[in-house]
């Protein structure tokens, strides 16, 4: 009995469905659908959602559905229902169902029935199919006959289906338009029907005179039913209309705006404020001064709090955009008009201290974007209001840990940090009002606000020893308690100490840091912190931290990846002690940095499990193993100058040979096959960056960044010894121009830049190979290693998850067996793929299109030996896709002309929205055997018969002679 009872535990679990294939998983389903209860039925249907998810494949989804619509037509009123909520919950399936008139066929017998409810289910059925079936005419005619209807469950299901049809078909659209208008305007249609009907309207927008007559209609609704309700729902359907049409914007933006100035209620007040912000968040351009200048007005006369809020709200939306350079520019060229004499700017300097919170953000809002948006010179007294206003709300909010003050504080200080970034000379002033108020504020303010700090020490690093004096004695007296607030404090000052001390901690803050800890029992706090010590390059204070969690985690896969971090932060920690001209100091350095490597590399191994293989972790690690590897090789390379001179016959062999190169000695071939070796690794940490489509932009970075490096040693060797005639530094010297995020990338250029100059001024002065050159060679590996290694956030976090799902048919049964195909025949091979995404699809880049290769290799030959043109010896082919609801599917004809064994691979690579390539994956491959078509057999048999008569009597006529 337990067991029975555990058994059926797991089951509801969820335990155990691994196992399940496919069509294991829909009999499962289907057993349940054809049970006797009820609710065995209803538990069957409402489970199909999750089947689909799992497998998201046309040819169960399309099985499922044709259950479900044999469910739909034979049952009650109750499991349609719940057919009709599984079909709205699977919508981005739908377009997967395979026999579609079968599917549609079955629900529709249903609209015959005599029940109105039934029918009431078909037609929302129906409506929720509109994607599929958007040009079906007996969908059509049943929704207009169904409007006629005089059960009201059947009309509002009419009027959602109406809607969706409108939506998806032109035609269906344009018909029932009039049908449409003439229920509104009739005397006998109940007035909250046309509140319902009204909508339907918002998807007349297919052309420009269907959207103009229902425009007209709209218009009319306005004038002719002005109840607040009606009111209501016409202007905002008209909206909608506008937003999709694009055409009649302007025009909507000033109705809207007539009715917020002239309409007395405040429910229609408040619909056109929400209207207004929608249109400011699609189509700010569309916006003039002069609609700017009213919002402005309507603004400054308002009695009413929550409508001022409303209207700050949509000009804080509109002072981030284009819109607010239009507006000045237009008003700086009045005479006698500035920037701080319009009503917009008196309005935000009015509302940057009023006791609403709300209120006052959007009015700081608007003058920081004013402020960072117009260039002028005499805006210092904008400026100072800004800051002034920025202060007293940071003032008022630090001390309130509710949730509204927290969303406003959020505000301000993204405006601190945009003012910071726009108008650096304010932000000292800015940073010191954050750390007076960090010491009185709540803990929850604090984290914030810590937040802000580092952004601006990201920003301007200069600021950074400033704060640091300030952010220790507030990490001294805070963290008493183990609270959730605290634990998060911590981390966030920890991080801002560790942006703000630059270079390297010094021996007290990093006693104070360990020091509070040690009071903190919460191990995750401590990884939290020595994660961040990774990422800004305190690579001892990690190792510390590490170590001391390595004996306080349950799993065995969690000690070998806290080992291998502890590793690679002392690796790192070892080429802290790297001097300029001290080669041997260096090459010691560098083995020993090695040895940690490998041992981590080891653990990191180890620590990988099936579901989380650390694929770019360890590709990541063995790439700076190998780097490591080659700059210890370069050195040893440039003291072989001195260990290994060129031979006194050097000279006689270049000339002979007619490279002059060749009178440096071996030199000369070991520094080339160096070069070779970096940008080969240079290519590899391009390929890394392709593989990492999930990545965020800062990691990216940090792999694009040490891919230069490997560019840059190899081009300082072909410009000092191997070629420095043709080298060139064009296009090399921009590389500092950019505008760097992080400390690291700002040290990183900095060394590249000083690099360069050095080859440069030593480029063509001597003749290579001298002490200089290589000298210069052994400087610019030193000066790369002593920039601490950030170990950014991709490698302890993944925030975006993507993959390819692909399925090719026809497949074997077994994967290792080939599927046969006759050499005159062409194989149709289909590929069906799935984009599986994970809780945040598309946080930094989103798939536009997926590239599918195929190509196809002989393993094999089996039969004679045919002379068969090249083209038909291997298949090679390229097709790109875009997903649809994350599906797509394409064909290939492949041709096996050569009888044998054939091994066809199919990859997948992605192309983002900004055309950018990454080759993510999956690859698989299938086998296929070409077999002899029976005619051309048949044949061949019958000349090898035909043959053996005349050899027999060949050999007969030999044997005769002798």
């Amino acid at each position: 009995m337990a067991s029975n009872s555990t058994k059926s535990f797991l089951a509801d679990a969820g335990y155990g469905e691994q196992e399940l294939d496919a069509n294991s998983a829909l009999m499962e389903l289907d057993k349940g659908l054809r049970s006797g209860k009820l609710g065995e039925q209803c538990e069957a249907v409402v489970r199909f959602p999750r089947l689909f998810q799992k497998y998201p494949f046309p040819i169960l989804i399309n099985s499922a559905f044709l259950k479900l619509a044999d469910v739909f037509r034979v049952g009650n009123n109750f499991l349609r229902l719940c057919v009709l909520k599984v079909t709205q919950q699977s919508e981005k399936h739908l377009e997967k169902i395979l026999n579609v008139d079968e599917f549609v066929k079955r629900i529709f017998s249903v609209i015959h029935s005599n029940d109105p409810v039934a029918r009431a289910i078909t037609l929302r059925m129906l409506g929720s199919l509109a994607s599929i079936i958007p040009e079906r005419k007996n969908a059509h005619h049943s929704i207009r006959q169904s409007l006629d209807s005089h059960d009201n469950v059947e009309v509002e299901a009419a009027v959602f289906a109406a809607a969706n049809f409108s939506a998806q078909s032109k035609d269906f659209a344009v018909g029932i338009c009039n049908k449409i208008s003439e229920m509104i305007q009739g005397l006998a249609t109940p007035v909250d029907l046309k509140l319902k009907l009204i909508p339907i309207l918002q998807h007349m927008h297919h052309d420009a005179i269907l959207a103009s007559s229902a425009r007209q209609l709209l218009q009319q609704l306005v004038t002719s039913y002005p109840s607040t309700k009606m009111v209501i729902v016409s202007l905002h359907t008209f909206t909608l209309l506008a937003a999709s049409s694009l055409v009649d914007t302007p025009k909507q933006i000033q109705l809207l705006l007539q009715y917020l100035k002239n309409d007395p209620r405040k429910a229609v007040k408040r619909l056109a404020i929400q209207d207004l912000k929608l249109l400011a968040n699609k189509t700010p351009h569309t916006w003039s001064r002069e609609n700017i200048q009213a919002l402005c007005e309507c603004a400054l006369q308002t009695p009413y709090d929550s409508l001022k809020l409303g209207m700050l709200s949509v000009l804080s939306t509109l002072s981030g955009t284009i819109a607010i350079k239009h507006y000045f520019s237009i008003a700086s060229g009045n005479v006698g008009s500035s920037p701080r004499s319009s009503d917009l700017v008196r309005l935000a300097q009015e509302c940057c201290y009023h006791n609403n919170r709300g209120i006052a953000a959007h009015g700081v809002r608007v003058l920081t974007n004013i402020t960072v948006s117009c260039q002028e010179k005499d805006l210092l007294a904008l400026e100072q209001d800004a800051v002034f206003g920025l202060e007293s709300l940071l003032v008022l909010c630090s001390q309130d840990d509710s949730p509204g003050a927290q969303a406003t504080l959020k505000i301000a200080l993204n405006c601190m940090v945009k003012l910071a970034k726009g108008r650096p000379h304010l932000s000292q002033s800015v940073v010191e009002t954050l750390l007076t108020q960090l010491h009185s504020a709540q803990d929850a303010a604090r984290i914030l606000m810590c937040h802000c700090l580092a952004a601006i020490a990201m920003q301007l690093p200069v600021l950074g020893d400033g704060m640091l004096g300030d952010l220790m004695e507030l990490y001294k007296v805070i963290g008493r308690s183990a609270t959730d607030k605290q634990q998060e404090l911590l981390v966030s000052l920890a991080t801002v100490i560790f942006v703000a001390s630059q270079k390297a901690l010094s021996a007290e803050v990093k006693a104070v840091i360990k020091q509070q800890l040690e009071s903190v029992s919460n191990g995750w706090t401590v990884y939290r912190i020595a994660r961040q010590a990774s990422r800004m390059g305190n690579h001892d204070m990690a190792r510390e931290l590490y170590q001391s969690l390595l004996t306080q985690v349950a799993s065995e896969h969690f000690y070998f990846w806290l080992n291998s971090l502890k590793e690679f932060s002392h690796a790192e920690q070892c080429l802290t002690g790297l001097q300029e001209e001290n080669y041997s100091s260096a090459l010691s350095c560098i083995a020993e940095s090695l040895k940690f490597y490998h041992k981590g590399i080891a653990s990191l191994t180890a620590a990988s499990t099936p579901l989380n293989p650390l694929s770019f972790q360890c590709e990541f690690v063995k790439l700076r193993i190998d780097l490591l590897q080659a700059f210890s090789q370069l050195i040893c390379t440039c003291n072989s100058l001195k260990t290994s001179p060129p031979p006194a016959i050097a000279t006689t062999i270049a000339m002979t040979l007619g490279n002059d190169l060749q009178r440096c000695g071996r030199i000369s071939n070991q520094m080339k096959q160096s070069m070779e070796e970096f940008r080969s690794l240079a290519s590899r940490y391009g390929d890394l960056y392709q593989a990492s489509f999930d990545a965020d932009s800062a990691t990216l970075r940090n792999v694009e960044l040490q891919q230069q490096s490997c560019l840059l040693i190899s081009h300082a060797i072909e410009a000092l010894i191997l070629d420095p005639e043709s080298a060139s530094f064009q296009e090399y010297g921009s590389t500092g121009a950019a505008h760097a995020d992080s400390e690291y990338e700002r040290r990183m250029m900095s060394v590249y830049n000083h690099v360069l100059e050095e080859v440069e001024s030593l480029n063509r002065k001597y003749t290579p190979v001298s002490y200089m050159h290589t000298a210069c060679l052994c400087n610019a590996i030193i000066s790369l290693l002593k920039v601490p290694l950030s170990f950014q956030r991709y490698f302890f976090q993944k925030l975006q998850s993507t993959s390819i799902k692909l399925a090719l048919s026809p497949s074997p049964r077994n994967p290792a067996e080939p599927i046969a195909v006759q050499n005159n025949q062409q194989l149709a091979l289909k590929v069906e793929g799935v984009v599986q995404h994970g809780s945040k699809p598309g946080l930094f880049r989103k798939i536009q299109s997926v590239c599918l290769n195929v190509s196809s290799t002989l393993q094999s030959k089996s039969g004679q030996d045919y002379k068969i043109p090249i083209d038909n010896m291997t298949n090679e082919m390229e097709q790109r896709v875009e997903p649809h609801n994350d599906y797509f599917s394409t064909q290939f004809l492949l041709n096996f002309a050569i009888l044998g064994t054939h091994n066809i691979t199919v990859e997948s690579s992605v192309k983002d929205a900004n055309g950018i390539v990454w080759k993510t994956g999956p690859r698989t491959t299938i086998f296929v055997k070409s077999l002899e078509d029976p005619y051309s057999q048949q044949i061949r048999l019958q000349q090898q018969q035909a043959q053996q008569p005349l050899q027999q009597q060949q050999q007969r006529n030999a044997y005769s002679r002798f």
